[in-house]
């Protein structure tokens, strides 16, 4: 198995969404905001190479949408989905699977691509794969979700024939696990690797920034708040006891993180590059 990080560049939320009832007084310690009250975030995307598959793990925002959308969102850096794949070796033909932790665009929107008129599936060669029960969520949404799942993200996938569902099929035979969550938004999964005896969770918006290992902060963008805080608690309780390596979506400068045990809760142990965390290239 090789693991690459694949950057897609940073975009900007307000502050108080992200960080809930966390006071603004020490969340803009960990992550300054502008003058909008916005803070700089990734979009840290993960590629696994197995024996006979390259799985892509979510796609970031995309490029497709108007100056007007981008404008709310700063959406700046140099980094690309399709750069940082061919930057780790890749062709974006090569792509076998693309794993989508959930629908929320700027996790799913660099999965399809805008041609002329036509909006196709960024990856010819890929099959989708997101959780049935998330995709009935997705295209049903609620209203204060709606803003985060858009059709022209979501449709393109099914009407391509390339989508399928976890429910129903195994991903990698076993290679991959995958820890359903429902706090954030109903059953968004984290993929869970081992490397050579070292676990590694990709922990999506469940945990999106080292910043958010704490606890309490937890973002205003979650449906189930207080579940949040229990899906966290028992991750960060086992990460911390087994050594995990969590790999942050989010966080505009920490790719990954270990954690352990303290006086005042589950913290942030060591932090870092991903290969760096590893001691090797993340190749096994």
């Amino acid at each position: 198995m090789k693991l690459s990080i694949i950057e897609t560049g940073f975009f900007k939320l307000d502050g108080g969404a992200m960080f809930g009832v966390v006071p603004k007084a020490l969340w803009n310690n960990q992550n300054p905001a502008d003058s909008q009250n916005r803070c700089t975030w990734a979009m840290r995307c993960l590629l696994v190479e197995l024996q006979n598959r390259l799985i892509l793990v979510d796609t970031g925002i995309g490029n497709k949408q108007d100056a007007k959308f981008f404008g709310h969102y700063d959406l700046h850096g140099d980094a690309s989905l399709i750069g940082s794949i061919q930057k780790a070796g890749y062709s974006e033909k090569e792509i076998s699977d693309v794993l989508l932790t959930h629908l929320h665009f700027d996790h799913v929107g660099g999965a399809v691509r805008r041609e002329g008129e036509a909006l196709l599936p960024t990856f010819d060669n890929a099959t989708y794969w997101t959780q049935a029960a998330h995709w009935q969520w997705a295209i049903e949404p609620n209203p204060r979700e709606k803003a985060s799942f858009l059709k022209e993200n979501i449709l393109p996938l099914q009407e391509s024939g390339q989508l399928r569902f976890l429910d129903n099929e195994n991903l990698s035979e076993g290679e991959i696990e995958l820890i359903q969550v429902d706090g954030h938004t109903e059953k968004m999964v984290l993929p869970k690797f081992s490397l050579g005896g070292q676990t590694l969770v990709y922990a999506a918006d469940l945990i999106p920034s080292a910043a958010h290992v704490p606890l309490p902060w937890i973002m205003s963008y979650d449906v189930r708040p207080l579940l949040t805080m229990a899906e966290k608690e028992t991750l960060l309780r086992q990460a911390a006891v087994e050594n995990w390596i969590l790999i942050f979506e989010h966080d505009p400068l920490i790719e990954a993180a270990t954690v352990e045990s303290t006086e005042k809760g589950i913290r942030i142990k060591q932090k870092g590059r991903l290969a760096d965390l590893l001691g090797t290239s993340g190749t096994y």
